[in-house]
């Protein structure tokens, strides 16, 4: 069963006196369990793609459900909840708060959730040591290496267990070895936590943790 459909999505912009179409009808569905890798080039729509399922921008036109249940673009209050319990997000520039330890930070996620006291620490703790970091816990981001913050960011997106988690570029700051690494985890985790992983990217190390790739040109998604 598909945990997450896309279908006929369409994105326009307004620029001036013209409409820019950046997604013409891209469809896509994930299932649990299942990792696929998005690539095409800058400009082909995928960050505005992610953005879209991530529940932070509205399409001009098509439908995403999530577990069944249709997306209500036009309720905008009721996007954030949707998005904290349903979609962990994952990023390139790993967003996480510099005067935060890094359990603080897969906490206050869990806290958006409306996880709090006790069962935010004891996931956080529980996250943390499945991306081998039990014993950074405490540590200010700013005393991290990047792969070590990128596990944090990973720890944070899959705290809580939301069904999909999307990440946009994430071995992007990391080096070659250090994002293979990443990648083996990050695949281990989704696996494991039967969630749903999208990763929009350039880097080719992906296909090898991928279950499958789809590509994207001119806002059109190709199988």
């Amino acid at each position: 069963m598909s945990v997450l459909e896309a279908t006929e999505v369409v994105k326009t912009f307004q620029e001036g006196s013209e409409s820019v179409s950046v997604l013409k009808g891209a469809t896509l569905t994930l299932r649990r369990g299942e990792i696929v890798a998005l690539e095409g080039p800058s400009g082909s729509g995928k960050t505005t793609f992610l953005t879209i399922l991530g529940c932070m921008l509205t399409p001009t036109s098509g439908r995403v459900a999530i577990e069944g249940r249709e997306v209500d673009y036009a309720r905008p209050e009721w996007l954030p909840m949707f998005r904290r319990s349903s979609i962990g997000f994952v990023f390139q520039q790993f967003n996480l708060f510099p005067a935060l330890t890094a359990a603080e930070n897969v906490e206050y996620a869990l806290n958006l959730k409306g996880i709090r006291g006790r069962g935010a620490k004891a996931e956080a703790a529980r996250v943390l040591e499945a991306v081998g970091l039990s014993d950074r816990a405490r540590f200010l981001p700013g005393d991290l290496s990047g792969g070590q913050k990128q596990r944090v960011a990973i720890a944070r997106a899959l705290a809580g267990s939301a069904p999909i988690i999307l990440a946009d570029e994430p071995t992007a700051n990391l080096d070659s070895q250090v994002g293979t690494q990443v990648l083996d985890l990050f695949r281990d985790l989704a696996k494991r936590e039967d969630q749903a992983l999208l990763i929009v990217t350039h880097d080719p190390k992906v296909r090898d943790v991928a279950d499958r790739v789809a590509h994207i040109r001119d806002g059109v998604i190709l199988n």
